[in-house]
């Protein structure tokens, strides 16, 4: 059995998704082609790809199951067409007539599905400026953690919101992902405050690569996004970073060799003694 290759280019894909799903399937084949015309071998795109709708009218009028996705057809072609491992950040997929799920699709280079990945954490948050959203009224929860394997090793697969809860990170890795992702819709607020110290925390935490392929700029719906796609090594340093909200591509050579490297120096998976709460000892004062 021969092992696994050291190293790897990967892309991350930056985009300002529309309410239009052919313009943005259009958009988000210009800027795969791109990636693997660098020389790419895993090409990641953002949340919502096909589709970034605030209207559920609009939002159900327009999506499809799994079987009739318009879009998900396209990346696996596309994947196919150029050889390349291919992550779908997200792409809203019907349900039943209530609910949507915000899917994850990993594509290997045959077009096959590797591996799917539904949302867990819903984003049902008010911000200041009235800025407010219920992803959970129209989208339903995933209730599993996902990982898959790679020619160069193991990923969990992540969503957006999810970042903000470490102990799905921390289960990923103990169970030996060694890459992440983060395909995400941040908001411009949440994203100048804690897009780049969630994602660093991330990847120091777990010694692993993290991958955040993110939408960017004044949507059509009147949303926005912070842009900044990021890859993360496993050391905590950012090797490769968008340049503010523009759609575009950026790419970094991936060694595998960072991430045990990482993990000696500072060995915390294997201290970690779990997630229970140490007791806490009560005192009495003494006058």
């Amino acid at each position: 059995m021969s092992a696994a290759p050291q190293s790897f280019k990967a892309a991350c894909v930056q985009m300002r998704s529309s309410c239009d799903l052919a313009e943005n399937i259009a958009a988000a084949r210009a800027l795969v082609f791109e990636a693997a015309d660098k020389g790419a071998d895993f090409v990641m795109t953002p949340e919502m790809t096909s589709l970034l709708v605030s209207n559920s009218a609009e939002l159900f009028a327009k999506v499809r199951d799994e079987a009739d996705d318009e879009a998900l057809a396209a990346f696996r072609g596309l994947a196919k067409e150029k050889a390349i491992w291919l992550l779908a950040g997200s792409l809203p997929i019907r349900l039943s007539d209530e609910k949507v799920a915000n899917r994850s699709f990993l594509i290997s280079p045959e077009g096959e599905i590797a591996a799917r990945y539904d949302k867990i954490h819903m984003f049902d948050v008010d911000l200041e400026g009235g800025e407010s959203y219920r992803e959970s009224k129209n989208y339903e929860a995933g209730r599993e953690a996902v990982i898959a394997k790679l020619p160069w090793g193991r990923i969990g697969l992540t969503i957006c919101y999810d970042i903000r809860f470490p102990h799905l990170y921390r289960t990923l890795a103990q169970a030996g992902a060694d890459f992440l992702t983060v395909p995400a819709a941040f908001t411009r607020q949440t994203g100048e405050a804690h897009w780049h110290t969630l994602l660093k925390a991330r990847a120091i935490e777990t010694g692993c690569f993290v991958f955040a392929p993110a939408q960017g700029g004044k949507h059509e719906c009147g949303r926005e996004t912070y842009g900044h796609s990021l890859i993360v090594a496993p050391w905590g340093e950012v090797i490769a970073e968008a340049a503010h909200d523009a759609p575009g591509v950026i790419l970094a050579e991936i060694d595998t060799g960072r991430i045990a490297a990482a993990r000696a120096k500072v060995p915390s998976l294997r201290h970690d003694r779990g997630f229970g709460l140490p007791e806490i000892q009560s005192t009495r004062r003494v006058s």
